[in-house]
């Protein structure tokens, strides 16, 4: 079940607020974590680096494979989830909660208009 009131990407990442109009929260989805596996291991970016949409910034390692996180959104990544580091399996048991990834301000708050909602994700998973 997707659910309701999140953005999503065709790449499989949430995007939520995360209380400022300019900073959102984002991981990655309950369909990208089942794909994945058990999650052993979470790189994350650096927090103050800028990022472009789509740039690859992050990885998630699991017992099946390591697969690239992007940045849904242009902006500064303004916090980190450290806990994944002692507790990367967070992903797998609570990805929309405790297995955030990272904070980012966006450069342009309207570019959210771009992200899929809940009914859209849910047809490209079924598309998959």
């Amino acid at each position: 079940m997707v659910p309701e009131g999140l953005q999503y990407t065709a790449e499989h990442e949430w995007i939520a607020s995360a209380g400022e109009d300019q900073v959102v929260r984002v991981g990655i989805t309950d369909f990208a974590q089942e794909q994945l596996g058990d999650v052993v291991f979470v790189q994350l970016p650096t927090v103050g680096d800028s990022v472009s949409s789509g740039d690859s910034i992050a990885e998630v390692e699991s017992t099946k494979s390591v697969s690239e996180i992007y940045a849904p959104l242009a902006g500064e990544i303004t916090a980190v989830n450290e806990d994944l580091a002692d507790s990367p399996e967070q992903v797998n048991s609570d990805p929309y909660g405790s297995g955030w990834m990272f904070e980012l301000r966006l450069s342009d708050a309207g570019a959210r208009s771009e992200l899929l909602d809940a009914e859209a994700y849910q047809a490209v998973i079924d598309g998959s």
